[in-house]
């Protein structure tokens, strides 16, 4: 059984494999541009056409942007945009309907300036939306098809990408605004929690950069550090608690101390799953390798190594506060910090300090 030009439909069937494949390799990948390009590589190799395109909607949906455009002049293309309504992407994009065209010149909707500006020439094109959830994400094309016309077999497999694509997409950019979002709320809640002590400017943000370094230092891997920068930068959130009396009446706290913070800060957080991890260690700053810190008097490992880390990098803070700075700074907190090793102080983290204190290899 053949295609109407004479290709052996197994030889397209196969291509549904290649889909899967590639489909996986896309759907690893949290970089927006880094899939784009991925999924016109595989409209273009599916479909073994000359050149792809992908062109997103506008946020207020009157224009297409070329995000991805390959082929010899497709650079050139990608600093374009195109109503929509006004060439073959456009009339698909505004009708949500896709379009096959082995004869370009013949066709009512083609645009040949784009062509004339990019000094590509379009022969033939297939075109499909991009839509998630009924919404319309934007368009995916390819262009000249090396052996024969463009098919319904064709459309259909295009199809499938294009709606795999755009959930794609779509999840990116979900997880890039959640990422904005959780960055900037984290930001607020540094400048809220440094507000109730005066003089603690940039304290949070340095004990984040400090602990991250000597973590680093120890071998921590790539989650474990970035929990333990979020712990960093929480650490001391539970201190805006202190004056809101009907919270902490509905915790059974009748009088506020020191000691509460750590608690109050884990409280605080609790729920959020993104920062779950960091949680323990921000309970446990205060802790003491001996036992004799708190709130719960852990000792040794039963400590979480990122708490035994900000318990040694507050005690330098507390240094940095008292106006030290420069070589007295770091004499007095490598003094500190090797008196209370077995003490205060997990002996191994003391070393880690040392290390990078000695190569300087922190801004701190």
């Amino acid at each position: 059984m053949g295609n109407a030009d004479g290709s052996v439909v197994q030889k397209d069937t196969l291509t549904a494999l290649e889909l899967l494949s590639i489909a996986g390799n896309i759907n690893t990948s949290l970089d927006l541009d880094h899939v784009l390009k991925q999924i016109g590589e595989a409209a273009e190799k599916l479909l073994d056409s000359e050149a792809s395109a992908i062109m997103l909607l506008s946020k207020n949906g009157q224009r297409l942007t070329f995000k991805i455009a390959s082929g010899e002049k497709g650079k050139l293309l990608e600093t374009m945009t195109m109503p929509v309504g006004k060439g073959i992407g456009g009339w698909v994009a505004q009708t949500r309907t896709p379009e096959l065209a082995n004869d370009v010149q013949s066709n009512p909707h083609f645009a040949a300036e784009f062509d004339k500006t990019s000094g590509f020439t379009t022969r033939s094109v297939l075109c499909v939306p991009m839509l998630c959830r009924n919404e319309l994400i934007g368009v995916i094309e390819v262009l000249n098809r090396r052996s024969g016309p463009y098919t319904q077999e064709h459309l259909d497999l295009i199809t499938k990408l294009a709606g795999f694509a755009a959930g794609v997409i779509d999840n990116a950019r979900s997880l890039a605004e959640q990422k904005s979002f959780f960055s900037h709320t984290l930001e607020v809640l540094t400048i809220a929690s440094e507000a109730t002590m005066p003089g603690m400017g940039g304290h949070t943000t340095r004990v984040a950069t400090l602990a991250r370094s000597i973590g680093r230092a120890m071998g921590i891997g790539d989650y474990e550090l970035r929990m333990l920068y979020y712990a960093g930068l929480l650490h001391d959130i539970g201190y805006i608690a202190f004056n809101n009396q009907e919270y902490l009446s509905s915790m059974g706290i009748t009088k506020v101390s020191e000691e509460l913070h750590p608690v109050l800060s884990a409280k605080l957080l609790e729920g959020i799953t993104m920062i779950e991890d960091a949680i323990p260690m921000i309970r446990s700053h205060h802790e003491r390798h001996d036992g004799s810190g708190y709130p719960d008097r852990l000792a040794g490992a039963s400590i979480p190594l990122g708490a035994r880390i900000l318990c040694l990098v507050e005690c330098v803070e507390e240094i940095r506060m008292t106006g030290l700075r420069d070589q007295e700074l770091y004499r007095k907190a490598l003094q500190e910090t090797e008196q209370g090793a077995g003490k205060s102080f997990d002996p191994k983290v003391v070393e880690a300090f040392k290390a990078i204190i000695s190569s300087r290899t922190t801004s701190w």
